[in-house]
């Protein structure tokens, strides 16, 4: 059985200590000898398994998430092991139902892995400093601790991509998606959904004694906020609809209503398209301050001629 380990995640887990890789390597021996090693995800055809770091020199306990094939073996992400029992990955899957349609499903799992290693792979070949401030994937009981806080299921595609990237702290104080925003760490997704409850909790006190087409709604609570407007925003950004599938439009003053009617699958579709082929960039176009990722959108006046557009 061959054993794929792709360089991106390589890289992931050199991050965690030096050990980590060769963990990995290790773990891909066993995996050949014995696929079946993990336990069935919620996401049809993905199998995690927990790493013991005391085994390892400098490679703390990880989670290893592989999609298994007939005639070959793919890791598809690493992250942190939970630090309470070895079996917390298992129970937090048990508590997720699989969804009705693990075909479908599993299609959503690819598109999301293989854009956003698009994305990550052009990022560490072009834009190092931006690549560097992407965060590590969460694990999946950090995500269903998540779930369990928000009150909402947290669809598929965007546990797929936390699991890959809990995050972007920005470079130059810039994220890498469009307009330079950056994913929400998952704390700042917990706060910002928090602070959007009330806020309409506080309208719904007011439109108690309105017309009901009078009544004003800014947030619901099946949005999850996905991305801010840059790494240190915590006043506007991207939400996902998770009724409709659609990514919106969320800000704390309520000044950007309207849907931008992508899914989170063709969104990250079309950045990596972009970076790849810049000349067909249907929005925004990508360019380069030294290491940096710069959509042309947020350029600094002062630094514009800083800025190399992409070729």
């Amino acid at each position: 059985m061959d054993v794929e380990i792709p360089a991106l995640v390589r890289d992931a887990a050199a991050r965690f200590g030096a050990g980590a890789p060769y963990a990995l390597k290790v773990l891909a021996g066993q995996l050949a000898d014995d696929p079946d090693l993990g336990v069935p995800s919620r996401l049809p055809g993905i199998r995690t398994v927990l790493v013991d770091g005391d085994l390892f020199e400098d490679c703390p306990a990880l989670a290893v998430g592989y999609l298994h094939e007939p005639d070959r073996i793919e890791i598809r992400y690493v992250a942190l092991a939970p630090s309470a029992e070895p079996d917390g990955v298992q129970e937090a899957e048990r508590e997720r139902e699989l969804p009705a349609d693990p075909d479908v499903t599993a299609v959503t799992v690819r598109e999301v892995a293989d854009a956003w290693r698009r994305i990550t792979r052009w990022l560490r070949d072009n834009a190092p400093d931006s690549f560097a401030a992407l965060r590590t994937g969460a694990d999946l009981a950090a995500v269903a601790a998540l779930e369990s806080e928000l009150g909402v299921r947290i669809p598929v595609e965007l546990t797929v991509l936390w699991l890959l990237t809990a995050g972007d702290d920005g470079s130059d104080g810039r994220g890498c998606l469009p307009g330079n925003r950056a994913l929400l760490p998952l704390d700042a997704v917990a706060a910002v959904h928090r602070l959007k409850t009330d806020a309409q909790a506080h309208l719904d006190s007011a439109n108690a004694g309105r017309p009901e087409e009078e009544r004003i709604t800014v947030w619901r609570p099946a949005w999850i906020p996905v991305a801010a407007d840059g790494p240190a925003d915590r006043v506007s950004g991207l939400c996902l609809d998770t009724e409709s599938g659609f990514l919106g439009r969320w800000s704390r003053y309520d000044d950007h209503p309207g849907d931008e009617r992508d899914t989170l699958v063709t969104y990250l579709e079309e950045t990596a398209d972009a970076l790849e082929a810049p000349a067909l960039a249907p929005r925004d176009e990508p360019g380069l301050i030294g290491g940096t990722l710069v959509w042309r959108s947020s350029i600094d006046p002062a630094r514009e001629g800083s800025w190399r557009p992409l070729k």
